[in-house]
C-alpha cells in the first residue's frame, strides 16, 4: 500500500545517497507525479467512413439530423408532368415506387438522401434494357465509389469497389447507367462537400465533453491533479525504484470507477495538488449544447426541432418546422428531383419533369392557401399563368385531375 511504501522512503534516501552515483529522474518534473491528461487538441479524420462512424453511428445529433431530412425528404410526394399535363399514371413514377426487388420509394430515396448529407455524394444504378426506360434502380454506397477522371478532367468511367473486387461503369452519354448527385465542393471538381464534414470538429467536441462527463461520473466528479513529494530533505528528489512503486499504487487503489470516493492518506512530504477544473468551472453542459446547436446548423436543422435547450429563434414549434421544410428539405428535394428527371430522361423519348408536390406538404398549407387566393384573386392574370406561378401545366388536359 501506499502507506508502507511512504514509511520506507527515508530508508530508500539513504540507500541512494550511499551509491557510488546518486540516482534521480532525468527528466525535470521528477519531483511531479501527473495524474491527468495533456491538454493539446486532437482532431480525427475526415473522411467519409470516419465521419459517418463518429458523427452518425455515434453521436445523436447528428443521427437525428440527418434521420430528419432524410425521412422528410424522402416522404414528400412526387409529381411527373410536362408542359401540357400531369400524369397519373408512367413508367417512371411505377420505377419510383418499386425500384428494386429490395427496396420500396421511401427506403431508396431515404438512403439517397442520407448518402448526400454524410457524404456529399450519392450514386443512382439504372439497369435498363436494349431500349426504353430503366427497369430498376440500385441505390450505391458513396464509400466504395471512385471518380475515374480522362485526360481532359471529367469523368470518363466509375469504379466501384468491394473488397479486392472492382467493376467499372463506364459513361455513355446518350444512356449513362450511373447517377452522381453531389453538393457543392469549392475545392474539389469530382466530389461534394458534406454537411457532416462542415460539422466534423463541432461533433468531436460534442462527444469529447460527453466523455469528460463520463469521466467525472467514473471518477466520482474529481478533477485531475498531482502528487507533489518535497522530500524529507527538501529538495523534493525520488528514487525511481520509489516513483515506480508509487506510480503502480496509485493506479492499483485510487484510480477508476471501483475506487471513486475512496479517500488518499499523505505523509512525508506528499501534497496533493489540483490541476484540473472542476465541472462546474469547465461549465461543459454549456460546450455540448453549444456544439450540438453546430451540428444543427450546418444539416439546416432548426435546434428547436433536436429538442436542443437554450434556443429560441422561432417563437414556437409550428414556426420551427416550416422554416425547416421551406429552407433545408425542399430545396435538397427539388434538386435531387430535377436531377433524377435530367438523368431518367435520357432513357425515353419525353421531356418530363419530376418535381415534389407542394401542395400536399402538411407543413407549408398555410403558405399554399395563401399563394393559391392571391393568385386565384389576381384577374388580370390569364388562367395559363395562374396554373405557370403555381407550378402546374399550362393547359389542363381533359381527364387531367388538376
Amino acid at each position: 500500500m501506499v502507506f508502507d511504501l511512504l514509511r520506507r522512503k527515508g530508508q530508500g534516501i539513504e540507500q541512494a545517497a550511499d551509491r557510488d552515483v546518486p540516482q534521480q529522474k532525468a527528466s525535470a518534473a521528477a519531483r511531479v507525479l501527473p495524474m491527468g491528461a495533456g491538454t493539446q487538441a486532437a482532431w480525427g479524420p475526415r473522411d467519409t467512413v470516419s465521419l459517418t462512424r463518429v458523427g452518425f453511428l455515434g453521436n445523436p445529433v447528428g443521427h437525428r439530423a440527418v434521420k430528419l431530412i432524410a425521412e422528410a425528404a424522402a416522404a414528400l410526394p412526387l409529381v411527373l408532368q410536362n408542359a401540357e399535363q400531369r400524369f397519373d399514371s408512367h413508367p417512371l413514377l411505377t420505377l419510383l415506387s418499386r425500384p428494386n426487388a429490395a427496396m420500396a420509394r421511401a427506403e431508396m430515396l431515404e438512403a439517397l438522401y442520407a448518402n448526400l448529407l454524410l457524404s456529399g455524394n450519392a450514386y443512382l444504378e439504372a439497369v435498363a434494357a436494349e431500349d426504353g426506360w430503366p427497369v430498376e434502380l440500385h441505390v450505391l454506397r458513396p464509400d466504395r465509389m471512385r471518380v475515374v477522371p480522362g485526360a481532359d478532367g471529367w469523368p470518363v468511367a466509375y469504379d466501384y469497389s468491394v473488397g479486392a473486387r472492382t467493376h467499372r461503369f463506364g459513361i455513355d452519354p446518350a444512356r449513362p447507367s450511373i447517377c452522381h448527385l453531389k453538393s457543392f465542393h469549392p475545392l474539389d471538381d469530382h466530389y461534394g462537400l458534406a454537411p457532416m464534414q462542415a460539422a466534423a470538429m463541432a461533433v468531436e467536441v460534442h462527444g469529447a465533453a460527453a466523455r469528460w462527463s463520463k469521466s467525472l461520473l467514473d471518477n466520482a466528479a474529481q478533477p485531475s491533479g498531482a502528487l507533489v513529494w518535497s522530500g524529507s530533505d527538501g529538495q523534493g528528489l525520488m528514487a525511481d525504484d520509489q516513483f515506480r512503486r508509487l506510480t503502480e499504487e496509485i493506479e492499483a487503489n485510487f484510480q477508476g470507477a471501483r475506487n471513486a470516493g475512496r479517500p488518499m492518506v499523505l505523509e512525508g512530504g506528499l501534497d496533493w495538488k489540483p490541476m484540473g477544473f472542476s465541472p462546474s468551472d469547465m461549465e461543459f453542459h454549456r460546450t455540448k449544447d453549444a456544439a450540438a446547436r453546430e451540428i444543427a446548423q450546418a444539416f439546416g436543422v432548426p435546434p428547436m426541432l433536436l429538442g436542443i435547450p437554450g434556443e429560441a429563434t422561432y417563437a414556437n414549434y409550428q414556426e420551427a418546422n416550416r422554416a425547416f421544410y421551406r429552407l433545408t428539405v425542399l430545396p435538397l428535394a427539388t434538386r435531387v428531383a430535377a436531377k433524377l428527371s435530367d438523368w431518367l430522361m435520357r432513357f425515353g423519348d419525353e421531356v418530363v419533369e419530376l418535381k415534389p408536390d407542394i401542395d400536399q406538404v402538411q407543413a407549408l398549407a398555410a403558405e399554399r392557401e395563401t399563394q393559391w387566393r392571391r393568385v386565384s384573386e389576381a384577374d388580370f392574370l390569364s388562367e395559363a399563368e395562374k396554373r405557370q406561378l403555381l407550378g402546374l401545366p399550362a393547359r389542363p388536359m381533359e381527364g387531367d385531375n388538376e
